[in-house]
Parts: C-alpha cells; structure tokens; sequence
C-alpha cells in the first residue's frame, strides 16, 4: 500500500499586513538586508508571519510543516541573496513567471551562513509537527547566480554544492527536505555538466538523515538530463503533472525508471482556481496507472511551485486540498 504524504515546497505568500508593515519598516532600512542585520522590528513582523504560515498548515492537516521562506524576497536565490560573500545588484527575471528579483554575484568563496538553520530552528520551536526543510537544488542555484569568483560551470556548481551540504549540516531534526531544481527543466545544463549534477545533488543529500526530494517543475525534464539525474543518491524525485506535456514526464519514466518515492505536483502554484480532492487524488491514480510495474512506497502530494504566486486565501485553500486527498488509499 502507498503511503501518502501532503505537503508543500514552500515558498508561501506573505499576509496582507505583513506586505505592508515591512513594506514601510525596510524602507527606513538602508542597505541590503544581510542574513542577521534586519532591525528588531522587522525580524518581530517575520516571526509573526511565520507563526501564522506554521498554523496555516497544521490547520489544513499537512503531514510535513515547512518555515513557508516568507524572508525570501529574492526566491531560489536566497540563500546566495543573504550571504557576505555575494553582492546583490539589479533586478532580473530568472524564469517566465512575471516576477522580478535582485541578481546575485558571487564575488568570494561561499562558505558558512546559516541563514537558513535559523530559519528552522524558530519554526521548530512553533511546531511537533514533522518538519520538513526547503532549499534550492545545487543546480537551480548555481543557474541562478552570476559567477565572479569560481570561474566554470563545475567549478561554481561544486562550490553552491559544498555550500549547501554545509548548510544543511546545520539544520535542526527535520523528516524531509525538499531541493528544488526547477532549471533542470527551464535551463537545462548542457554536455558535460549534465554529468555533474547527479554528484551535486548527492552531496547536499549526503548532510542529512531525512528523506531528499529533488522537485522538478515547470514541465518535464529532457531526456538526458533526467537519465543522468537519476544516478543522484535521493529518496524521491518530483515531477511536475500540471505544466507541460505530462507524456514526456511518463515517457522518461517507463524508460528510465524512478525512484521508490515519488513527488507530485499536483495542484497548481500559479492558478486561483482550486482543485478538489477529488481531483488531486485522480491525478495520482493517473500517474501510478502509467507506471504499473513500479511500485512506490511513498508519495508525496504536493503543489507543482511554489504558492507563493497566489492570494493567502486561495494558498490556504490548496493545503486544505492536499491533506484532503490524503484521506483516500492508493494501490501501487
């Protein structure tokens, strides 16, 4: 029997108020917002917000409880946007999704921050719920980042990979952590640097005890790219089934295999319309149905990105509908 988890890749929308208290506190806030220098004020509207996100989601019956990255004005890129090492210059769009963010350039080596740990560390103390951790994947983060320093593709993915195994290192007990690569599918790494990857992804993995999901959204992976990927030494992989052509997805699938665990994306970060559970649950019939010689032990039911895209009202709604969907079995 398949067990089904209900949970997020983070990344939630921030409340009405807390737009526009912390609209106006970082505006009397000169200079970039370095990890640890935000003004007590603002560190106080976070908090708040974050308890909120931790009770949104144990409301809604999740079975993983994620920080929810409300901090995380600049996105994937984040962890890099907060470092020492990495001058935040101007905006960019780094994927079609009509939204804007700060361009990191990393001018020296990425060693510890710690940003994120304590992150975790404050929502661990709102919650027994199982904790799950969220990061960019090593490749989606080194995409994003402009290089001044490492010189090469692999020179610059094997530092954001030692950077985040370091991280996560630092992390308090978490169930799962999800690592999100959305550019293995929107800027996919070309010859040679495919190779990599797998290695990358492997040793952010190797720092934690937890479950790893590497998820993948935005449509389906080239074919390349996901056999090389699934030399990655991960639990889960997630694919997303609302974008794209989800034959493609089923295609390197049956080829390819997968892992035992599996990530879906089942309802749509970036839509207002909210799908039933009823819904959510056919659409995992429908992916298991295209695999029947694969069995999977776990399968994670979750958002295809980030919900950060979406009203509160309606990001409250979708978790609502993931844990729902829980409640039915699923023979795989």
């Amino acid at each position: 029997m398949t067990e089904l988890v209900a949970t997020t890749p983070g990344l939630f929308p921030l409340p009405d108020w807390a737009k526009e208290e912390l609209s106006d506190l970082k505006g009397h806030q000169k200079g970039d917002l370095i990890g640890g220098d935000e003004g007590a004020d603002i560190v106080a509207a976070y908090d708040r917000a974050r308890g909120e996100a931790v009770d949104d989601q144990h409301d809604a019956g999740l079975d993983r409880v994620v920080e929810g990255q409300l901090r995380w004005d600049d996105m994937l890129a984040h962890p890099l946007a907060v470092h020492e090492g990495v001058e935040t210059r101007g905006i960019v769009r780094y994927y079609d999704n009509n939204n804007f963010y700060r361009d990191p350039q990393i001018r020296g080596e990425l060693d510890f921050s710690g940003d994120v740990a304590a992150e975790l560390d404050s929502t661990a103390e709102l919650t027994d719920d199982p904790l799950q951790a969220v990061l960019p994947g090593p490749y989606s983060l080194s995409d994003l980042a402009t290089d001044d320093f490492y010189g090469t593709d692999e020179d610059l993915l094997a530092g954001v990979s030692e950077f985040l195994a370091g991280e996560v290192e630092a992390f308090p007990d978490h169930e799962t952590l999800f690592l999100l690569e959305p550019s293995l599918v929107e800027s996919p790494p070309g010859d040679g640097l495919d190779e990599r990857v797998p290695e990358a992804i492997s040793e952010v993995a190797a720092a934690t005890d937890a479950d790893v999901v590497v998820h993948t959204y935005w449509g389906a992976l080239d074919e390349k790219v996901y056999a090389h990927l699934m030399d990655a030494e991960v639990e889960a992989l997630g694919f997303d089934v609302v974008a794209g052509d989800r034959d493609d997805t089923v295609y390197n699938v049956t080829e390819y295999g997968t892992t035992s665990d599996v990530a879906l994306g089942l309802v749509d970060g970036q839509n207002t319309r909210v799908e039933s559970p009823e819904t959510v649950h056919e659409r995992v019939e429908w992916f298991t149905e295209q695999v029947p010689s694969q069995t999977f032990d776990t399968v994670y039911l979750t958002s295809n990105t980030e919900l950060f895209y979406l009203p509160v009202s309606k990001y409250r709604e979708k978790l609502e509908t993931l844990a729902a969907a829980t409640a039915q079995e699923v023979e795989a």
